[in-house]
């Protein structure tokens, strides 16, 4: 048969090209959580989804690229939650709740993905920015602009949008992973209503505030 007739397989489709990577990038995630980065095997990988080993390298060219392309994942699908229950006009004090039960929900839920960020911090020093990250930069415009208009409003106090952001966000992380390690569960509106109170309100009394307030020396 000549090279102008011979039949070709069908193109695979974007939707189904998509999917597929989904399907592997979901499978290789549980795989290295479970085995490690250094002990998780493709051809076992490929076996959980039934596919040649071969099919895994037409749509990652190495195990490195697989992993992160895993661990970014995770952080794709925490920002669809986020986006999913954050209501686009909602008061951002009530907004700030919701995202952090919903984060820690997520994380619950998904404790693979928690693994695959220790895992990235211990197998990939080279990284100048881990994955998670690189994500809570890219996803923090949303917040400062909230921040900004509570200030503006007066609502707040005045400070740097993001100094506010990287100590609430530095708050939930580090929950985050206090949950993880110590198998707490179930607890996750009480904690954002915790956290929330805490970064809001503080744990000093408007009288402490004041003697606190009038001792320090005049700038």
């Amino acid at each position: 048969m000549s090279t102008s007739t011979k039949k070709r397989g069908r193109p695979t489709s974007p939707e189904l090209h998509e999917r597929r990577t989904e399907e592997i990038l979901s499978a290789a995630a549980k795989l290295f959580a479970e085995r490690g980065y250094a002990d998780a095997d493709t051809q076992e990988l490929a076996d959980r989804l039934e596919v040649g080993k071969g099919t895994l390298y037409r749509y990652f060219s190495s195990k490195r690229e697989l992993f992160l392309a895993a661990a970014d994942l995770g952080m794709r699908r925490l920002s669809e939650r986020l986006d999913a229950v954050l209501p686009l006009d909602g008061d951002p004090l009530e907004s700030m709740s919701l995202g952090i039960q919903a984060y820690l929900e997520f994380f619950e839920e998904h404790p693979e993905f928690v693994e695959l960020l220790i895992l990235e911090r211990a197998q990939f020093k080279d990284r100048k920015k881990p994955t998670y990250f690189e994500h809570r930069e890219r996803n923090s415009c949303r917040w400062h602009e909230a921040f900004r208009h509570l200030m503006t409003a007066g609502r707040i106090r005045e400070m740097p949008a993001e100094r506010l952001l990287e100590v609430l966000g530095d708050l939930i992380y580090g929950t985050m992973f206090t949950n993880y390690f110590t198998g707490r569960t179930g607890a996750h509106g009480v904690q954002a209503e915790e956290i929330v109170d805490m970064v809001l309100n503080g744990i000093l009394t408007d009288g402490e505030r004041e003697r606190r307030s009038a001792s320090r020396p005049a700038r």
